[in-house]
């Protein structure tokens, strides 16, 4: 079996690395499969930092297709050009793709116009609100998809619900799950932790990227006057992209317990996840990872793409509400905050799940 692997952005890394470590060891136990790493960006993509696949023990992308931009259609447009290419060049029997971007929808599209086998790992997974596009990405993808890799029951119901052929269906668990347990123990701390005066368990994480509520200023404003003001003297650690620290910045607070940090390498900001008293976050996988952890997560969201997150593990979703934040950091500074149990089959071993099936298939 010859499988194409997409990542069409750094995350989804985080999810292929997996994969590509139970293909080796399926194809040294004498099983027939290999595959090909494709990423739709540029090769020298600022947000793939030089350190991203030794920290992941994978090797880079095989190819990359160099799509940019921001316009929908024209990106759209551009990847299922490219990556009819890429197919021509070397053929593949299974195309897999992860998460809901648009390169996922695109590369699915044109796998599936081939007759190739599209596989979609995190499927069914929604917010239900059509008007959000990565919705409609994935949507899309797993209307067309011929393995639907679900990471939990909620997904699994969803798919069920929308009439997907339930032979299609495949609950393996959430594959984030598998990279936060091989890594573990090969967390790194910053060199820059100690010189800020940080000890673990005595800080907080913040981490945004939700370009609608950073173009919210007044709310964003908000939001962050609660956090700093409700953390007292515990620092607040912010490793964020460039145009994150320009909205911060841009607010004019004057918060010494805030430290707006870069982007941090995968093993660095594990370790600053890993040994946080608490998160506060816009980001699904980090709550995600935060559940696995049993590190209290508080989100600045109204849903989240895997409920069991916040019904049994270490969420709490406070949308953009400072008053709703205000109550959760309370209970979080006082140490009263929810353990986590662990969703079913979130244990480190989707990617060998998701490999046994497509071998059998």
């Amino acid at each position: 079996m010859k499988v194409t692997i997409v990542s069409g952005a750094r995350p989804n890394f985080m999810k292929i690395a997996p994969l590509c470590r139970a293909m080796d060891a399926a194809r040294e136990a004498g099983k027939d499969i290999t595959y090909r790493i494709v990423y739709t960006g540029p090769e020298d993509d600022p947000a793939l930092e030089p350190t991203l696949f030794s920290d992941l023990d994978m090797r880079r992308p095989d190819a990359c297709l160099g799509v940019t931009g921001s316009d929908h259609s024209q990106v759209t447009a551009d990847i299922m050009l490219a990556f009819e290419r890429e197919l021509d060049e070397h053929p593949a029997q299974t195309v897999l793709v992860v998460d809901d971007m648009t390169a996922t929808m695109s590369c699915a599209i044109v796998a599936k116009k081939r007759g190739l086998k599209v596989a979609h790992v995190i499927a069914g997974t929604r917010s239900f609100d059509m008007n959000m596009p990565r919705e409609v990405n994935r949507t899309i993808v797993d209307a067309i998809s011929d393995y639907l890799f679900a990471a939990s029951m909620a997904a699994n119901r969803n798919l069920n619900q929308e009439g997907m052929i339930p032979e299609y269906i495949h609950n393996v668990g959430n594959i984030l799950m598998d990279t936060v347990r091989y890594n573990r123990h090969r967390l790194m701390q910053p060199v820059w932790f100690s010189t800020l005066g940080l000890k673990k368990g005595c800080y907080l994480l913040l981490t945004l990227n939700r370009h609608d509520l950073l173009q919210q200023r007044p709310t964003l404003l908000a939001l962050m006057r609660t956090l700093t003001e409700r953390a007292g003297d515990t620092p607040i650690v912010a490793p964020v992209h460039p145009y994150v620290q320009q909205a911060l910045k841009g607010l004019g607070l004057d918060a010494p317990n805030l430290h707006i940090l870069p982007p941090q390498s995968y093993l660095h900001f594990g370790f600053l996840i890993n040994q946080a008293k608490g998160i506060v976050t816009d980001s699904g996988n980090i709550a995600e990872e935060a559940t696995f952890l049993d590190v209290p997560c508080i989100t600045l969201n109204t849903y989240a793409e895997h409920p069991e997150t916040w019904r049994i593990g270490t969420n709490e979703l406070v949308g953009e509400s400072p008053f709703a934040l205000a109550h959760a950091l309370e209970q979080l500074m006082k140490g009263s905050w929810k353990h986590s149990t662990l969703p079913e089959r979130w244990d480190g071993r989707t990617a060998e799940r998701i490999v046994q099936v497509l071998l059998e298939k």
